[in-house]
Parts: structure tokens; C-alpha cells; sequence
């Protein structure tokens, strides 16, 4: 395969066109993190380097361009490491490790000063919440945080526009305001990115959105998507990107380390000295319009591989690279639009189900991969497909929705 002489000396893909850097470092994106790396821990930090910074959109915070995920955290000493290393944002949710996560978090502010972290932690929306179950919610998180505020306060794994405007939602904002216990409202979105974050820049309510964003995210189209005036780009991640910049919302990209496929040995895919982990990372920190890539730390390795990658750029070479690996990894991967989703006439999760298996796949997440799987209702799961075909044909990127949904119940309901 030859390189197209217009793209940079980028190889065009035969199924997947892939983006090209005639873009600049706006068409940038970040690292994908599946497969399981190093746990040797006990090893101490190397010398300080300096951490780069940049504002979280009109929240006005200067976040560290790695953040920190916490399901699950690090042990507590290497999360202090982290901490002197200079990562200041720390994403966490009610639900992470039963409350475990927050109460971790809540010690370590109380060592290290509540103004050194910024925290954002979650609330989820479910049919059954009122605006009381969620102001409880929240207020059961700054007890484990034992904070009298948090940062930002997120919807956790919003799907529509109507999630976020939701009168439980307004109400229980409006509430925990009075009560100062928040400053910045957020929220997370997995799905339907584009409905949702539309909503939420034109909504006006929220101050910073955290969504996927990752290497896969060079992908075109394979087909023509309707075009809206305030969502630019085949791919939809980077135009969404535009919109909230042009808003002044802050944009934090998690699943910034999802590799493709299944679990692999990655070392063919580095470039010199820097990883593929670290090209990821550099990919998504390309992009000005994203003021923070969050990631999972478990090892001192980890943190020395990730944290190289703030304040780097991204090599042309690291660059062919990345987009070789996508080209013979991306034939699966799903970029959790929904349309498969809203095209199933048996209302089948595919999305999530999609999710699910790159727990398993990418993160090496089985068991809670499968206790995720195991509580969707029985209708919404493989087994009740039609084999209609109608997922694989509303795909943009051509994924065999069908069979990917089928062999993640082979492996998740076992």
C-alpha cells in the first residue's frame, strides 16, 4: 500500500480513510490505554519534571494535562507520588469501588491540602432518582471526600439532551448551589456524544463536558453523515471539540488508552524511545481544544510512561505510527455513536454491550465487564437480536455490530 502524496506520507487505509495532518494539531488526538501494562510497584519517583497545565474551559482551573482516573486508584503511596508529580486532577464517581474511591481521595486531601486537587466526581440519573436521591448522592460524596465542595460535579454517563435538563437535574444543581457544594457542573457521556454535547454547550448549563476521545478518532466515515452548522466533521468527535471551545466549555478526554481488538503485545508500535501509550497521550494533548487526557495509573511504570507525555510533542514519526496502527487495528472498534443503537428494533444495548467487551478486551476488566452485562435487562441483550442486520448497516465505520454483540455474550454471560 503506497502512500497518498497529499497526506503527509500517511498510508490511505483500503476499508478505514484515515485523517490526515493537514489539520494541524487541532486534528490531533490522544493515547489508548487496553492493554494491561506493568504493575511493578515500590520503585522510587524519578527527579520532579515539571507538569504542563492548561484551563478547563470557563471553569477558569488550571488542570494538569494528565489527569488521574480512579476505578480503580493507585495505592495510596503511589497516589501521592502522583500528586507531587504534579497531577492535580483527579475524575472519581458515588459508585467507584462501592465509595471506596472518594474515601481514598478524601484522605489524601486531607494529607496534601484540599487547593492542591481538583476533584470531579458523579451522580447517576436513573428513572427511579428525584431531585432529593440525588442531592443525597452528592451529598453522600463530600462526606467520603470529607470536602465541604467539589470542583466539578458531573452526570455520570449522560445518553440524551434530556438527561441534562431533566427537572431532577435543574433541581438538585439549583439546591447543592445554595448549599455552596459545588463549583462547576459537568458531565460524562459514553454515547450519543453528539446530541448530548450539543445540548450541553447550547444549554449553557454546564461548564465542561469529559468524553471519549482517543488515536481511533483519525477514522473517516466510510459513510456521507448529515451535516449540522454547529457540528463539523465526518468523525463528529472533533467538531464537538470545535462547538465547546467556541463556548468556552472545558473539555477533559477519558479512554484515551483504548487500544483495538483484542489484547496484544504492543511493542512493535514503538516509535524510538516513546511507547505507543505515550503517542496516544501526546496524540490527544496535541489537540489545544482539550485541556486535560485522563488515564488510569496503577504502577510506577505507568506513571513514568504517562506522565513523559505532558509537555511533549508529537513527533511526524510517532504520528505514521499511530496511524498505522490504527489502519490494522481498527476494523471493531466501536466509536460509541448510537446509531446502531437507535437503529435496533429490538431495543438491543448494543453500545454498552460494545463497552462492555472492551472492558474485557482493551482493559482486561473481565469480571466487571461481566457483572455489567449480567444487570442489563434480559431484552436489551444479544440473545433477543432479530438478526435484522439493521445495526451493521447504520454503523459509519462498517462494524460487524451483529456478530461483536453475539461474541460478547459468549464471553460475558459465561
Amino acid at each position: 500500500m503506497s502512500p497518498d502524496p497529499k497526506s503527509n506520507g500517511i498510508p490511505r487505509g483500503r476499508r478505514h480513510f484515515l485523517k490526515t495532518v493537514a489539520a494541524g494539531a487541532l486534528a490531533l488526538a490522544v493515547p489508548p490505554s487496553g492493554e494491561p501494562r506493568g504493575t511493578r510497584s515500590g520503585r522510587s519517583p524519578a527527579p520532579q519534571k515539571n507538569m504542563a497545565y492548561r484551563k478547563l474551559g470557563r471553569t477558569g482551573l488550571s488542570v494538569s494535562e494528565i489527569s488521574l482516573g480512579s476505578s480503580p486508584l493507585p495505592d495510596p503511596s503511589l497516589l501521592r507520588a502522583l500528586i507531587d508529580r504534579g497531577v492535580n486532577y483527579i475524575d472519581t464517581s458515588h459508585n467507584y469501588d462501592n465509595g471506596n474511591a472518594e474515601r481514598q481521595i478524601g484522605r489524601l486531601l486531607k494529607d496534601v491540602g484540599r487547593g492542591k486537587v481538583r476533584v470531579g466526581t458523579k451522580f447517576h440519573l436513573r428513572p427511579q432518582d428525584s431531585r432529593d436521591s440525588i442531592v443525597a448522592s452528592v451529598h453522600g460524596s463530600l462526606r467520603r471526600l470529607a470536602s465541604d465542595y467539589i470542583d466539578v460535579l458531573l452526570i455520570h454517563g449522560a445518553e440524551s439532551s434530556g438527561q441534562l435538563v431533566d427537572e431532577r437535574v435543574l433541581g438538585a444543581h439549583e439546591q447543592l448551589k445554595k448549599e455552596g457544594a459545588y463549583r462547576f457542573l459537568g458531565l460524562s457521556c459514553h454515547t450519543n456524544h453528539g446530541e448530548v454535547v450539543r445540548k450541553a454547550v447550547s444549554s449553557g448549563h454546564y461548564d465542561m463536558v469529559q468524553i471519549g476521545y482517543n488515536v481511533f478518532d483519525i477514522q473517516e466515515t466510510q459513510k456521507e453523515v448529515e451535516a449540522y452548522p454547529d457540528y463539523l466533521g465526518s468523525s463528529g468527535i472533533r467538531g464537538l471539540l470545535e462547538l465547546a471551545r467556541s463556548a468556552d466549555v472545558g473539555v477533559i478526554a477519558m479512554k484515551t488508552l483504548k487500544v483495538g481488538g483484542r489484547r496484544q503485545n504492543l511493542d512493535k508500535y514503538r516509535t524510538g524511545g516513546t511507547s505507543l501509550f505515550q503517542a496516544m497521550l501526546k496524540w490527544v494533548l496535541a489537540d489545544a481544544r482539550v485541556a486535560s487526557a485522563l488515564t488510569e495509573i496503577l504502577s510506577y511504570d505507568q506513571m513514568e510512561e504517562d506522565l513523559a507525555a505532558a509537555g511533549s510533542s508529537l513527533s511526524g514519526e510517532e504520528l505514521r505510527t499511530l496511524v498505522a496502527y490504527v489502519e490494522e487495528n481498527g476494523r471493531d472498534y466501536c466509536h460509541m455513536c448510537g446509531r446502531c443503537r437507535r437503529a435496533c428494533p429490538a431495543g438491543i444495548a448494543t453500545t454498552d454491550i460494545l463497552r462492555f467487551l472492551a472492558y474485557h478486551e482493551s482493559y482486561g476488566k473481565t469480571a466487571a465487564a461481566r457483572r455489567s452485562y449480567a444487570a442489563l435487562p434480559a431484552g436489551q441483550t444479544a440473545p433477543a437480536c432479530r438478526n435484522c442486520g439493521g445495526c451493521r448497516e447504520a454503523c459509519l465505520y462498517g462494524v460487524a455490530v451483529r456478530d461483536r454483540i453475539a461474541e460478547a455474550h459468549a464471553i460475558l454471560a459465561a
